[in-house]
């Protein structure tokens, strides 16, 4: 199997990525997942059903990742998350951002992404804003700030080797690195299900479990995939990844307009559209599919507002709700718990203020 998909890896990963993205975007469009709509549901109705399927999908793919990691089908060390610098700034600064900003723009990267396949052409705008001021912020006019910020401000870890909570309690309590990874897997993804799982509200609720344990396969699937791709004898390896919309937005983006330079696209570009096409399959499917656009010229300014906030704070965080609140978390990187933290924080905040800016408006 590995041998197969190493050989033929471009392809693997571009037809893999597109199906992995249409399951990821069906099911996200058909059980009404939103990581922004999990914060606004529990601070506006005290329902922390969606909440706690984001939390589901994150302790399911953190699972399921050390699992593949442990039988040796992807290997979570040469993913960009436990890397041996700590950038604490873009991690809490970057994921505040964000979610300051997916509040404006209606919903998170990924969540805009099905509801511009569910015919929203707001969200359509929103993703090419996003994709526009990640490249910025990569390697645009925006780019040398975030990267002065994060040198200065980058903490290296001498002694214990990436910012993995498993490496980090390996170092502290000299225990082997595979049984600190099951200690902490075990600990962090146990108490994640207990608090899923203790609310009677949730355990009668198949479609948020679902939806949580669908979310989170998806990205176990992510991991199986580019894992298997990965070839360290290749002229340019591609280090293991999975599903994150940030970055993947803009080179979609990006690649729609140089396609004849690479016809294959890779794996961050096919799961974007594939979650885009998925979407509209189910709201086709489901007889929901409808053009919507933006209501007034302060709904556009909001919405355009928050996608360059998305834009610039998902580069800053390397990631999403998604790339850093399921993907980054089930590497156990240290980074992805803080981005996850000031996310959630910055969309709390954020929802305050939108609900003074609309009482003021009324």
């Amino acid at each position: 199997m590995r041998e197969y998909v190493v050989e033929n890896a471009a392809t693997a990963l571009s037809v893999g990525g597109l199906v992995i993205g249409l399951i990821f975007g069906w099911i996200v469009y058909r059980t009404n997942f939103c990581t922004m709509g999990s914060i606004s549901d529990f601070m506006s109705f005290g329902d922390y059903r969606r909440f706690r399927a984001w939390i589901l999908a994150a302790a399911t793919a953190l699972i399921g990742a050390q699992i593949l990691d442990a039988y040796g089908i992807v290997d979570l060390s040469r993913s960009m998350y436990p890397a041996a610098r700590f950038e604490w700034f873009g991690n809490i600064v970057g994921g505040f951002l964000f979610g300051w900003g997916m509040v404006f723009a209606g919903g998170c990267a990924s969540r805009n992404l099905v509801r511009a396949g569910g015919g929203d052409l707001r969200s359509l705008i929103v993703l090419l804003v996003i994709g526009l001021f990640a490249y910025m912020s990569i390697g645009g006019i925006i780019g040398p700030i975030r990267a002065e910020l994060s040198d200065r401000t980058a903490i290296t870890l001498s002694g214990v080797g990436s910012t993995g909570i498993d490496d980090i309690l390996a170092y502290l309590t000299g225990l082997g690195a595979a049984d600190a990874r099951m200690v902490a897997t075990t600990i962090i993804a146990g108490i994640a299900l207990i608090y899923c799982f203790v609310d009677p509200a949730f355990r009668s609720s198949p479609v948020h479990i679902f939806a949580g344990l669908g979310i989170g396969l998806c990205a176990v699937a992510g991991w199986a995939l580019t894992g298997l791709a990965y070839d360290d004898m290749a002229a340019q390896t591609l280090a293991p990844i999975s599903l994150t919309f940030v970055r993947p937005t803009g080179d979609a983006v990006e690649w729609l307009q140089r396609f004849t330079a690479g016809p294959v696209p890779g794996f961050g570009v096919t799961t974007t559209l594939g979650a885009l096409f998925g979407a509209f399959i189910a709201a086709v499917s489901s007889g929901r599919f409808k053009l919507t656009s933006f209501a007034s010229p302060s709904d556009t300014v909001r919405n355009l507002y928050g996608a360059a906030l998305m834009g610039i704070g998902g580069v800053m965080a390397l990631g999403c709700t998604i790339g850093q609140g399921v993907t980054g978390v089930s590497t156990l990187a240290v980074g992805s718990f803080l981005t996850l933290a000031a996310i959630i924080t910055g969309g709390i905040f954020g929802i305050k203020r939108m609900e003074a800016i609309l009482m003021a408006e009324i």
